[in-house]
């Protein structure tokens, strides 16, 4: 009889410990989950407002570079047709 008392004591203790265990791993388990969450909230919010950057700030070099290019191209143009037409005259 001792030793059945003795065994089910042993395994309440061994029950106990393990719960104390369990809930240790749950604890480590939600706060890894709670960082993970928050470093992912804070890269999400992050992306979301370099977007919003890059959509909204204007392309100034772009706008430059297609007036000038078009600008050059019809100057140039015109000027060999001016000479042309000039050498056509004499």
């Amino acid at each position: 009889m001792k030793k059945i008392e003795e065994l089910l004591e042993t395994v309440k203790l061994n029950e106990l410990l393990n719960r104390k265990e369990k809930e240790q791993d749950e604890k480590v388990k939600r706060t890894i989950i709670w960082v993970l969450a928050i470093i992912g909230a804070v890269a999400a919010i992050a992306g979301i407002a370099y977007l919003v950057y890059r959509y909204l700030t204007p392309d100034y070099l772009e706008d430059f570079d297609d007036d000038f290019d078009d600008d050059f191209d019809d100057d140039f143009f015109d000027d060999e047709e001016a000479i042309e037409v000039k050498a056509d005259e004499k």
